[in-house]
């Protein structure tokens, strides 16, 4: 039986190409993704080896607030580096200064952003972590040190002067040194002196933390306890280099389990839907083989050789696609690091390879084709010998009943779930609940091909008259057949289709909030992660044209256990005008410690207005707030606008959200006013209302193209599919189509015939697709309301283009199947068996 498998192999080596190459395409998302995150794990594992190098004990205040980059938090004294220099084991310590600090390059734009940190630290001469590579580190005022890859992008070089945007005012500095930071992954590095870090990045005689270097013999965990016992505050806290280290790795852990999650599942969908591709191949291929596997049986080969035969090619298959996914995903993973590194995040060097994508790629590749031809497979052994004698052998088929029953079971279950998830049992169980009526669609595909395909083509009788008759029946001559096919880019479209109708609503969400709550003229952001809002408020306030500026900053604190965000404003009187700031009940006027909360957080915590709440900011400082009034519901403003005297008690560097900017006449020369009254401050940007819409959306667009991106992968498998099911209907029907050709059906309409069944398929997938992803997107829609997402929108004008592109899926797709039919010869076709 294993000669009769291979010589199938052989005999069949364009349709089972084909389908291996379906199994390409999932694994190679499944190792590049592994090659890739395992190259990022091994790129952090080096740089955390080199710069947790010789630690042995860290001191640092603990955390109290999850706070973002550039955010209050607590510190040291200066007078605690002694004492723990004195500790019996102690060879050295060193006290770090590190906070926000982003260099702006010659063209006036501040390198780095969005994503990797903008690293500001103070220089110490004896850390040998990053070594000089030009120049010498700072040794005063004015002076900087900074990373090679960021001297690159920004291009300066040593002896040059450059700008360095931190939370205060923008510092004239001169870069006298180019240090070698290995890889930062993106991140930048600027540093200072000692004295100079603290004063601009955290204050005079405070530090970060505190690093240890053991004397020789002495462990970290021995250290780490003689340390503990002379700490003057339990807000402080000793931990050992290892747990450094190691919680450094867990925070990367966190990100690239985010990272390689994503990617898989979109690995997951391509391997699913190439598995309706692997089934459909093999159903065919033993259908068009039943007297072959007749006469097996008839010669004295079991079921089960039978059966092993079948899966021998299906392991053939397997093992060709894995293989050659294997080597596809390498390339991925190329193309993957090379994006990561346009995007900033460097990951230097080269592949990280391991087992572990080699493991799997033959683990998903194999264990999907074998369990996807297993069906075929049993069927193929069912063949009665006596099969072989007869012209013709139809392969046993099962009532279409079971199918319905089935999916109308599993259609309904997910309804169901879907409606508790409407109902409040949350956004998972909605999650799986559209899964199964996904699920349940495509096990009734069978059953609505019949009236679906017969409805898509009606015209085509009277449109495309024999051609277009004789497409449509073959069509519907198999509607599992049918289905299968179209179920592959049933699956594809209705993930592409749901998530373009989330997209929408949130645009059109975006668009309403943005329209009730953005009243002022202008709003300044930051283009990096954090400003100090107090220095660029006066100068905008000194443009022309502007009547008021309303600086709102950004802040975190603790309050009932949970970690709550706010902003501050010095005047809570002026987001009336400038965010439209309705006002329930109580008064605007916060004084020192006042506190204003929105309705729906008033009503989850039992707030009204007088309530006193106990609260602990990220210096480890605590106070009292009084609710001073209650407002309606503002997603600009956010849930809490705390006094600013109460956010300024409790931090030296504050962190500014926006410039609300109300101007006498809007207009584009008062916008370029205020514009040039910002040019001493790098890195923000002035937008009207159009351009917060445009900026939101843009972002929205980007993150949808990426997503569509991914899945087009099963988009591409089900045109393979397709190709695949009309490459093998042409064979099955070769002496039909010979003696189509005998009666005076000419090669335009060959191929006019089966180009118009490819798209008649691909539309009755596209059909099936969009209106589940339609009916999807509105679940979510409905579910993520008190979230935001307050206004359903369906994108029609797009969903219409993706059913226009499906049927000019079905047409490429039909070009080599319909090119081989018309090239069938005649006499050869009609002597065919």
């Amino acid at each position: 039986m294993l000669k009769v498998t291979v010589r199938n192999l052989v005999a069949h080596k364009i349709r089972l190409a084909l389908t291996a190459f379906a199994v390409v395409l999932g694994v190679a998302f499944v190792a590049g993704t592994l090659v890739f995150t395992d190259t990022m794990g091994r790129q952090f594992d080096r740089l955390f080896s080199r710069t947790g190098k010789g630690v042995a004990v860290q001191v640092r205040p603990k955390k109290v607030v999850e706070s973002e980059e550039g955010a209050a938090a607590p510190t040291l004294p200066a007078s605690l580096v002694a004492v723990v220099g004195r500790v019996p084991g102690v060879a050295r310590a060193h006290g770090e200064v590190s906070g926000f600090a982003a260099i702006v390059g010659r063209d006036g734009k501040v390198v780095g952003g969005s994503g990797p940190p903008q690293l500001g630290v103070d220089w110490d001469p004896a850390d040998r972590n990053f070594p000089i590579k030009a120049g010498r580190g700072p040794s005063g005022p004015g002076e900087v040190a900074i990373d090679r890859q960021t001297a690159g992008k920004a291009g300066l070089g040593v002896g040059d002067r450059a700008r360095v945007v931190i939370q205060g005012p923008t510092q004239l500095v001169t870069v006298v040194g180019i240090v070698d930071s290995g890889s930062l992954m993106g991140a930048t590095l600027t540093a200072f002196d000692q004295g100079t870090a603290q004063r601009l990045l955290l204050r005079p005689g405070r530090f970060s933390d505190i690093t240890v270097a053991a004397r020789p013999g002495v462990s970290e965990t021995v250290l780490r306890d003689r340390i503990r016992r002379v700490l003057p505050s339990p807000d402080y806290e000793a931990i050992t280099g290892a747990k450094l280290r190691e919680e450094n790795k867990s925070q990367v852990a966190t990100i690239m389990s985010f990272i390689r999650t994503a990617l898989l599942i979109f690995a997951v969908i391509s391997v699913f839907v190439g598995a309706f591709i692997i089934f459909n191949t093999f159903s065919m291929l033993v259908a068009q083989r039943s007297r072959e596997l007749a006469l097996l049986r008839a010669v004295g080969s079991s079921r089960r050789q039978v059966t092993r035969a079948v899966l021998g090619e299906a392991i053939g298959v397997g093992l060709v696609g894995s293989t050659a996914g294997l080597g596809a995903g390498v390339g991925l993973a190329v193309l993957l690091r090379a994006l990561f590194n346009a995007l900033g995040a460097d990951l230097g060097g080269g592949l990280a390879f391991t087992y572990r994508p080699v493991l799997w790629s033959y683990a998903v590749g194999m264990v999907v084709t074998v369990v996807a031809a297993y069906l075929p497979a049993r069927r193929a052994a069912r063949i009665p010998p006596v099969a072989a004698m007869r012209d013709d052998v139809a392969m046993p088929q099962r009532s279409l009943r079971i199918r319905m029953t089935a999916g109308s079971l599993v259609t309904a279950a997910g309804a169901v779930l879907c409606g508790l998830g409407l109902g409040g049992s949350g956004a998972a169980l909605l999650g799986v609940g559209v899964a199964l009526v996904f699920l349940g669609v495509a096990m009734l595909a069978p059953v609505l091909a019949r009236p679906v395909v017969r409805a898509l083509g009606a015209a085509y009788p009277r449109v495309f008259r024999t051609p277009g008759r004789l497409a449509t029946q073959n069509a519907l001559r198999n509607p599992r057949r049918t289905a299968a096919t179209a179920s592959a880019l049933m699956i594809g479209l209705a993930l592409v289709t749901g998530i373009n109708v989330m997209s929408a609503s949130a645009k059109a969400s975006i668009t309403r909030q943005v329209d009730r709550s953005f009243a002022a003229d202008y709003m300044v952001t930051a283009a990096g992660r954090v400003f100090s809002p107090a220095e660029p408020a006066k100068a905008v306030q000194a443009a022309a044209g502007v009547e008021q500026v309303t600086a709102l900053y950004a802040g975190r604190f603790v309050a009932g256990g949970k970690t709550r965000s706010f902003v501050a404003t010095e005047r809570p009187a002026d987001l009336r005008r400038a965010a439209r700031l309705s006002l329930v009940s109580g008064s605007a006027e916060l004084g020192a410690d006042g506190l204003l909360v929105d309705r729906p957080t008033a009503a989850s915590e039992g707030l009204r207005v007088g309530s006193a709440v106990g609260v602990r900011f990220p210096d480890g400082g605590s106070a009292s707030v009084r609710v001073a009034g209650i407002y309606a519901r503002n997603p600009l403003v956010g849930s809490r606008v705390l006094a600013l005297p109460a956010y300024l008690a409790h931090t030296d560097h504050p962190t500014g959200a926006a410039l609300m900017v109300n101007v006498a006449k809007a207009g584009t020369a008062t916008k370029q006013g205020v514009e040039r009254a910002l040019s001493a401050y790098p890195g923000l940007k002035v937008q009207d209302q159009s351009d917060v819409k445009r900026s939101v959306q843009q972002g929205v667009d980007q993150f949808v193209l990426l997503l569509t991106a991914l899945l087009a992968l099963s988009i591409v498998i089900a045109a393979l599919g397709i190709i695949n099911t009309l490459a093998l209907s042409v064979i099955e029907r070769t002496r039909e189509i010979g003696l189509l050709r005998a009666i005076g059906t000419s090669r335009r309409q060959t191929r006019r015939m089966i180009r118009l069944e490819s798209v008649l398929i691909a539309a009755f997938g596209a059909v099936l697709g969009i209106a589940l992803g339609v009916v999807a997107g509105i679940a979510f829609q409905r579910a993520l309301r008190g979230q935001g997402l307050n206004v359903l929108s369906v994108p029609v004008t797009t969903l219409a283009g993706y059913l226009v592109l499906s049927a000019v899926i079905g047409v490429l797709a039909a070009l080599w199947p319909a090119w081989r039919a018309s090239r069938i010869d005649v006499l050869r076709a009609i002597a065919v068996e």
